[in-house]
């Protein structure tokens, strides 16, 4: 195929380099090379397989939060450009979610009527692989020339990622032993994400106030989710699963995380809005005013 069928990721629509894509396409990779590196150099303990599996799965969730994060990101802090990261990050997460099935096949020594046993008798792994399949879906559609076939109807299809991360995030909890903190986390900077667009549709997006509400809203309900699992899996009070938020001497819980990266969102707006817009020179009287070219 044609580099103008199938073009580089790191070059924008014009076919010139763009640096931001570049480096989220290496950031992009990273994960993948750092695990694949590990693996070789026997650094991944005793159950290797297992590590990769848990990493991928891992990695796939966060690049599915990052593509989340794009929309509110490129508005808060005005920076359009963000927008042509957004495919190639839910394309990421779609193949860490493939190589993370690959991975569960190997663990299950390539006996495929076992891998489908396994996935339609534990839950966890019925959950998981019906969001790789939307995200496959997603990914299949998510071509220039499939948005321009499918028109409204690609829009309708692609809201369907908000469901797909909130059963990834499912699965992640229900496969975590006895630590939950990462899964409440991630879920954390989910309902923050959920909640921004929540603002979004009331108008009140590009306000400091609703945004630090939203920044706390998102913390409580972060700590609340934690109390609540460990209360249903493990019978553990809430209230001491609570109180352990307020003791910073062993570890911050995800709780903190959450409010800290929410309370960016005010802080951005803040900046931009003392930030005084840049002065545009009027063009002479006796020139024609330039054309303008469309935007990428």
């Amino acid at each position: 195929m044609t580099a103008q069928t199938l073009p580089l990721p790191w070059l924008d629509r014009a076919g010139r380099l763009s640096p931001l894509k570049l480096v989220a396409f290496l950031g992009a990779l990273a994960p993948g090379l750092y695990l694949a590196g590990a693996y070789a150099l026997d650094a991944l303990g005793a159950k290797p397989i297992t590590a990769l599996l848990h990493g991928t799965g891992e990695w796939c969730i966060r690049f599915l939060l990052l593509s989340l994060a794009v929309t509110p990101l490129r508005r808060v802090a005005n920076w359009p450009k963000l927008i042509n990261l957004r495919r190639m990050l839910g394309l990421t997460a779609l193949a860490y979610a493939i190589i993370h099935l690959a991975l569960f096949v190997v663990d299950q020594n390539f006996v495929l009527t076992k891998v489908a046993s396994e996935i339609v008798l534990r839950i966890y792994l019925t959950i998981g692989f019906v969001a790789l399949l939307g995200l496959i879906a997603l990914g299949v559609t998510s071509t220039d020339a499939m948005i321009r076939r499918m028109g409204q109807a690609w829009n309708r299809l692609h809201r369907i990622v908000y469901a797909i991360t909130a059963l990834g995030l499912l699965h992640y909890f229900l496969q975590s032993k006895i630590d939950v903190s990462d899964p409440v986390f991630w879920t954390g900077l989910f309902l923050l994400l959920m909640g921004w667009r929540l603002l979004q549709s009331r108008g009140l997006a590009a306000r400091p106030l609703p945004l630090l509400g939203l920044a706390i809203a998102a913390g409580l309900a972060t700590a609340l989710l934690e109390a609540a699992w460990y209360g249903v899996k493990s019978g553990i009070p809430a209230a001491l699963v609570l109180g352990a938020n307020l003791d910073f001497s062993y570890v911050i819980r995800p709780a903190w995380w959450v409010l800290a990266v929410g309370l960016l969102f005010p802080l951005v707006c803040l900046a931009r809005a003392k930030t005084p817009a840049p002065r545009r020179a009027a063009p002479p009287k006796a020139a024609k005013a330039p054309r303008i070219a469309p935007a990428e």
